[in-house]
């Protein structure tokens, strides 16, 4: 299992933790042993980092840039960058999903912002507004597509490795988010969605929709 970079400091510092707890348990308690064991296991899964390549790579299809479920698919103003309406589809990721955030689309990041903000629950109305996010738009003059990291009431790191001008390919990683959030993808008003409200998609596997 390949892990990511953001887990090997957390995964150090956890095995050598839980290294000492087992250790002190073991000898009063072992059923609390084996329970800091598999608490280490969780820790480990929650930073893999699968090897996923673009079935078809064609910047029509927008595809998951996260692991998760489609909790919201609606028609939204999008206020911070094209100050127009746009569809707003958000994918809620648990901390059982893979947390590698990918580029729904290739082209030029158009646009690249970080906001401190709250951490108020990720389903909370208010949490694409108002909590600790980043903004990536990422696109062309022909058609530019926005997603959003949004920290949650756990989430409290995330990252994002792309600055304005930088090119990246459809399926590349653009960031990572620790421990659970979202991330909303804003589509144009004429994007044919792929996908429903409920149903469970994987980062560079499902397509979203088609623009």
């Amino acid at each position: 299992m390949r892990i990511h970079r953001e887990g090997y400091l957390i995964i150090l510092v956890s095995l050598i933790g839980l290294g000492i707890l087992n250790f002190l348990l073991s000898m009063v308690q072992p059923f609390l042993a084996i329970g800091s064991l598999i608490l280490f296991g969780l820790i480990v899964q929650f930073f893999r980092n699968p090897v996923r390549k673009i079935p078809i790579n064609d910047n029509h299809l927008v595809y998951a840039p996260a692991d998760g479920q489609v909790v919201v698919i609606e028609k939204v103003f999008e206020p911070e960058y094209f100050q127009e309406e746009r569809i707003q589809l958000s994918i809620f990721m648990s901390p059982l999903n893979v947390h590698v955030n990918r580029a729904s689309i290739g082209g030029k990041i158009l646009y690249a912002q970080y906001h401190p903000g709250k951490y108020l629950v990720a389903w909370h109305p208010k949490s694409s507004t108002e909590n600790e996010r980043t903004t990536v738009v990422i696109g062309d003059e022909k058609r530019a597509i926005l997603l959003r990291q949004i920290a949650g009431a756990v989430a409290r790191r995330i990252k994002y490795y792309v600055q304005k001008d930088q090119l990246i390919g459809q399926g590349d990683e653009f960031g990572f988010i620790k421990f659970g959030s979202r991330v909303d993808v804003f589509l144009p008003l004429d994007a044919q969605i792929q996908v429903a409200i409920g149903q469970k998609v994987k980062g560079n596997v499902d397509v979203l929709a088609r623009v």
